[in-house]
């Protein structure tokens, strides 16, 4: 080794050593060996300050000291003060000590740490009579010491920092990524060849713009350190003030030429107003506003730039992962519909996704050609590379393909043939409205025939049939027969499978038994209502999460919602919420006491690629809830039980005894000008007449219902309710 040439070791975050080893050798390295986080190199002090200046990976670039035996606390001590500390500074300056590592005798970095620092100042102090003094936060010096079993290391940080930290972010958001894990992800998705290229960058769920802000500065050339208010070595007595400065003014230029350039389209979005202000003054600290633009766009809004005809260019992404319980079924559709939206929106290019929950990466749906085990500090995470050119989208647990299913040859009974010839007269006489309203859900038979006392509803591909209780006077035996015929009939009919019928009995049961207990599948599928993806489920509960009857109002709500704030007042699954987002309300609230339900509400927002920002879930009692005050809406749904004996609340509700309180309170939050809609499914319930006579309401039960209740013009009552002297928003 020449007399110029030095030993260096470089720290970074494990899984990248192979990408930090090539970057150094560019930045002239002589030689470079990887070990776990970090890589030792030899070169001249110009390559560890070009390393200290232009590399996006490393943390910390160290300059190997000394190596002194610590078996415990008293020999590290011994050791250290054997050394020249003079060599390295002077008795005048600052210093700080970073301690990592345990043995036996040392198991603790603070009593390291304080051994090191003792051995030092002990050391001044009997050669000059004066200590140094120490300064955690600003030293003139930062040492390190690292401690391998009975050994230790003595460097000096030629950074003073970790260099992760590159001066553009004053604030991150939840859980940041850090600078250099997100150049790494760049790297190994080979973005600086696409840029090279003239490709694109967008992220689709930004945060403060870390992975676009790197990937601005690698397409302009800016070195990451360039910012720095200072190095580490400025204050060490080898440092070359010379050497420095023209490394220096060479990055400065090249930084000034790239940011004149014509750059790449760099573009970000997030649902967080919030966090996308905190990336446009990132960008703007960095001068970069002209080549990165950063939106308020949520997931479900996510397009390619109808003026982009580049054929080449990189979506990249860290999406959430679940850290609440419960969350991580949510994200899993957030997950699936980042996947369809990468496919829909951006076939042709390539993709990157880093994720800490490779179940949820699974959960995108899309074939990823390499995955790389990175950290995340100390967390495990993957980052998948997919290729979106002929990447097409697997089931993924989602409902699959209907298959056409060939009736059984059997006969059917002379009860079954007539439940399936009604069947198909319904459809027939439904079609054209189907067709014409493109609605998947819908009743298709509701006890048409007395005697065949069922609900059949058609979710899609798939059936659920509900028994009404038979009244006490019906021979059980009978009823049961009935049913039966009616299971019989439905494939003919319907030419389904039996497989996709769920059946709800109403079973009759001896002594105490009570009817029999729901299934416990966790199969959701989505269905499509209007513009909106809903989740049902046929078999784990009584009812399955979407009320058909209540489909105009929610198409209604979707219609009115346009930059207004909505609020649903016993949300159960959030059908209307979901409809009031993708039709461009400016907020929404959503209220209900069961946590079952508030995570269904998570799941279909995540599905429709809708934040929580801006979509406000609270638990509570919406009566309490209404009182404690607060914000007021534009438009309301109040869709509220016809009784409830709820442990979580003092009192039973009672829709017919208890509404026009609960109107009221309602009421109380609607802006003027604004609509509330009130509806409930009490048979022979009774309006307050003193509320209609305090708001200006109508009864719109009828404008309520389509072509497949006609039948039951009782399911439900719906009334419109606003302010009176209010006019239409």
């Amino acid at each position: 080794m020449s007399t110029d040439e030095r030993q260096w070791f470089a720290t970074c975050p494990k899984g990248i050593e192979s990408l930090l080893a090539h970057e150094l050798q560019v930045l002239g390295a002589n030689t470079a060996r990887e070990t776990v986080a970090g890589v030792y190199f030899t070169g001249p002090l110009a390559a560890a300050y070009r390393a200290c200046l232009w590399s996006r990976l490393a943390n910390r670039v160290l300059l190997p000291l000394a190596t002194v035996d610590a078996a415990d606390g008293d020999q590290l001590y011994a050791g250290l003060s054997a050394l020249d500390w003079q060599a390295w500074m002077q008795v005048s300056q600052t210093f700080a000590i970073d301690f990592s590592g345990q043995n036996r005798a040392i198991r603790n970095t603070q009593f390291g740490a304080q051994r090191t620092k003792d051995a030092l100042v002990d050391w001044f102090q009997q050669r000059f009579g004066r200590r140094p003094s120490v300064d955690r936060r600003a030293p003139d010096l930062r040492f390190n010491l690292r401690l391998s079993k009975d050994r230790a290391m003595l460097a000096l940080d030629m950074v003073g920092g970790s260099l992760h930290r590159r001066g553009y972010r004053s604030e991150a958001g939840a859980a940041p990524l850090k600078e250099n894990l997100a150049a790494a992800i760049l790297l190994r998705a080979d973005w600086p060849g696409m840029a090279a290229r003239g490709g694109a960058l967008i992220d689709p769920m930004c945060g403060s713009g870390t992975l676009l802000l790197e990937g601005a500065m690698m397409a302009a050339d800016i070195a990451p350190g360039l910012d720095r208010r200072r190095f580490g070595f400025e204050a060490w007595s080898g440092h070359n003030p010379q050497q420095w400065q023209a490394i220096l003014s060479d990055a400065r230029g090249r930084a000034e030429r790239g940011r004149q350039r014509q750059l790449p389209e760099m573009r970000g979005y997030d649902a967080d107003n919030r966090v996308v202000r905190r990336a446009q003054e990132n960008i703007a600290r960095l001068g970069l506003e002209r080549a990165v633009r950063v939106l308020r766009k949520p997931l479900a809004e996510l397009r390619r730039p109808t003026h982009l005809p580049i054929a080449e260019g990189l979506l990249v992404c860290n999406p959430p992962y679940g850290e609440r319980l419960g969350e991580k079924e949510s994200l899993r559709y957030l997950y699936r519909e980042l996947g369809e939206a990468m496919k829909r929106e951006f076939d042709g290019w390539q993709a990157a996704i880093f994720t800490s929950d490779l179940d949820l990466g699974r959960a995108i749906g899309l074939r990823s050609h390499r995955q790389y085990k990175l950290y995340n500090g100390a967390l495990p995470a993957s980052l998948l590379l997919f290729d979106l050119k002929d990447n097409r989208l697997s089931d993924n647990g989602a409902a699959a393909a209907p298959e056409t299913h060939k009736a059984d040859n059997a006969p059917l009974s002379e009860g079954a043939q007539m439940v399936a010839n009604r069947l198909r007269k319904n459809r027939r006489r439904l079609n054209p409205w189907l067709k014409r309203a493109q609605v998947e859900c819908y009743r298709l038979y509701d006890a048409d025939m007395p005697e065949y006392s069922v609900a059949v509803d058609i979710y899609g591909d798939r059936v659920h049939v509900a028994e009404y209780r038979a009244p006490a006077d019906v021979d059980p035996d009978a009823a049961a027969r009935r049913l039966d015929e009616v299971m019989a009939a439905l494939p003919a009919a319907l030419n389904v499978r039996p497989g996709d019928i769920a059946l709800k009995v109403r079973q009759r049961q001896r002594g105490a038994e009570q009817y029999t207990r729901q299934a416990e599948r966790g199969e959701y599928f989505s269905v499509r209502e209007g513009q909106a993806k809903l989740l049902v489920n046929l078999h784990d509960y009584l009812d399955t999460g979407l009320f058909l009857d209540h489909r105009p109002l929610r198409l209604r709500i979707a219609a009115e919602a346009r930059g207004r704030d909505f609020l649903n007042l016993f949300c159960y699954t959030g059908a209307a919420t979901v409809q009031a987002a993708v039709g461009g309300a400016r907020s929404t609230t959503s209220v209900d006491l069961s946590n079952t339900y508030l995570g269904w509400l998570r799941k279909n927002l995540a599905h429709n690629g809708l934040s929580e920002q801006g979509n406000r879930i609270e638990r509570g009692d919406c009566l309490n809830w209404l009182e404690q005050g607060g914000r007021d809406y534009d438009l309301i749904m109040l869709d509220p039980p016809s009784f409830s004996n709820s442990r979580a609340v003092k009192d039973s509700f009672d829709v017919q005894r208890d509404h026009p309180a609960l109107v009221r309170a309602a009421m109380s939050r609607l802006r003027p000008g604004g609509q509330l809609y009130f509806s409930n499914n009490r048979r022979g319930f009774r309006l307050e007449p003193e509320l209609a006579e305090q708001f200006d309401c109508q009864d719109i039960t009828r404008e309520t219902l389509d072509p497949d209740f006609e039948r039951n013009p009782r399911i439900h009552v719906c009334f419109s309710l606003r302010h009176r002297g209010g006019s239409a928003a």
